[in-house]
């Protein structure tokens, strides 16, 4: 993981984003479920990890016991538990000889307090209450604790990010040496995000980590150099792999692909990788029958390639995002609805040249969508949105981020949603005051985004006290939004998380 530099004082909430995706706990805190939203789950994040009630209050307040600050820098020996001597970088489940890791003889307090923090009853309750980046730290405290924070079940879901220069030491003579990926294996991570690796790196990988040929599910390659080979051995080599990810790899072909992929893979992200045009995904459509969902992003994809989806695929395909796919038109969309009748989450994000004409086809042929992204769409007007409300019933999401067309009158159509949970108009210039008051009957909605909506005011802004059920407000960047307001929010949306 990625190894902050010595000194920094940042809260312990900001390397998440590059560290790890925090899963959503048991118990409901430490959780963050990021979508496309706003950044109200960031700043839950922040907030101080609460201390539950299972702990005496004796041990509670103790300020002595030797736990590491939580906003200490992280390494990746860190991650694997470990506490290194100043300028290792060491992964494992061994502590150095040098180390300081005290035992539960050696803890501060009466007799019964000691016994309290070594307790695997109350540890087991307790950690879950902590971010993943927290129990990283606390893994360093003692053998006890971090016995009990090596358990699978307090990093499912989470997905460690390896860069380069992280996964090799450099011995005294100047050789590098693969690190050990042992502290991994012991808490089960099954999916791995790899930055800036080569083939060699790969292979290094697959030898290093024990769980890499049946155990790991999940593999993200970021700004690689992998090439056509590397592709294939990685796939045939990790057998357990069913979600792949390839951003910024433009090494590889639309020929590795054809290689390559493999039956038993069910998700596949690709994005931002110069060799993948309409070829590709015709070998994606042919490679992978059980594919349930596809993220794209390829400038040089055109309509064709949306014809080439089987009906195997019809079938099981239930998530779709073409992002910036900037030559498609309605004539894809024509073949993407044939193809994928089933389709529940659907993104044209960035694709430009789709109309109203190709949403109203949408919304004709896809009634089980539940999200919609139409983002950065500049042709779409407040005709498709009347498309949308008349035959998209279980919609559940709307994405309309840049949709610079769009008018209150379009806002007026999206009222009759009873469905609609989630309503992003980020940077819709042309929202006033009249189409929020539109919105105002809208009970189901939890979600609001009016961030950069130069129209608002506070007068208009203030009606939303109405939303009694709304959970969060974007007013980023708007206008409207004065210090007074967010007082009045407070005062009167007390349950709502309100972004400024």
């Amino acid at each position: 993981m990625s190894n902050p530099r010595n000194g920094d004082t940042k809260p312990p909430c900001l390397p998440r984003n590059g560290l790890v995706k925090i899963p959503t706990q048991p118990n409901g805190l430490g959780s963050a479920s990021i979508t496309k939203g706003t950044p109200a789950v960031k700043n839950r994040l922040c907030q101080p990890s609460s201390v539950p009630a299972i702990l005496s209050p004796a041990l509670a307040h103790r300020s002595d016991l030797p736990i590491p600050s939580l906003a200490s820098p992280l390494s990746l020996a860190a991650l694997a538990g470990v506490s290194s001597p100043p300028g290792a970088s060491l992964v494992g489940l061994n502590t150095s000889e040098g180390s300081e890791q005290p035992s539960p003889e050696r803890l501060p307090g009466s007799p019964s307090e000691r016994q309290l923090a070594v307790d695997e009853k109350i540890l087991n309750r307790l950690f879950w209450y902590f971010s993943a980046c927290e129990k990283c730290v606390l893994a360093q405290v003692c053998k006890a604790w971090r016995r009990v924070l090596y358990q699978p079940k307090f990093w499912v879901g989470l997905t460690p990010v390896l860069h380069t220069k992280e996964l090799y030491n450099i011995l005294p003579g100047g050789e590098k040496e693969f690190v050990s990926l042992q502290g991994f294996a012991v808490r089960g991570f099954d999916g791995f995000c790899l930055v800036g690796v080569s083939d060699l790196d790969i292979c290094e990988f697959i030898d290093n980590y024990p769980l890499s040929k049946k155990g790991v599910k999940s593999m993200s390659l970021k700004r690689s150099t992998i090439t056509d080979a590397g592709l294939e051995v990685m796939l045939e080599q990790m057998q357990g792999v069913v979600r792949l990810e390839l951003s910024g790899c433009n090494d590889f072909t639309e020929a590795g692909l054809w290689s390559s992929l493999n039956a038993r893979i069910t998700a596949l992200s690709v994005s931002d990788c110069i060799n993948v045009a309409d070829d590709a995904i015709a070998a994606i459509s042919q490679l992978l029958p059980n594919l349930t969902e596809l993220n794209l992003q390829a400038y040089h994809v055109t309509d064709t390639a949306l014809a080439y989806f089987t009906a195997k695929q019809g079938y099981t395909t239930h998530t779709l995002r073409l992002n910036s796919c900037w030559e498609i038109t309605n004539h894809g969309v024509v073949n993407m609805v044939h193809s994928l009748p089933n389709l529940s989450v659907l993104s044209l994000s960035g694709c430009s040249k789709v109309t109203d004409d190709g949403v109203e086809l949408v919304a004709e042929n896809l009634r089980k969508l539940r999200s919609l992204d139409l983002s950065w769409c500049p042709r779409i007007t407040d005709m498709a949105l009347e498309y949308i409300a008349c035959d998209l019933h279980k919609l559940e999401e709307l994405v309309l981020d840049r949709c610079v067309r769009i008018t209150d009158t379009g806002l007026s159509y999206l009222s009759t949603m009873s469905s609609l949970r989630s309503l992003y108009l980020r940077w819709c210039c042309q929202v006033q005051d009249f189409g929020l008051k539109h919105l105002l009957g809208m009970g189901s909605l939890r979600l609001l985004s009016l961030a950069g909506c130069p129209l608002l005011t506070t007068t208009g802004l203030s009606g939303l006290v109405q939303l009694q059920e709304l959970e969060e407000l974007e007013l980023t960047n708007c206008p409207g939004a004065t210090p007074e307001l967010f007082k009045y929010f407070s005062q009167h949306l007390p349950c709502c998380m309100v972004i400024e």
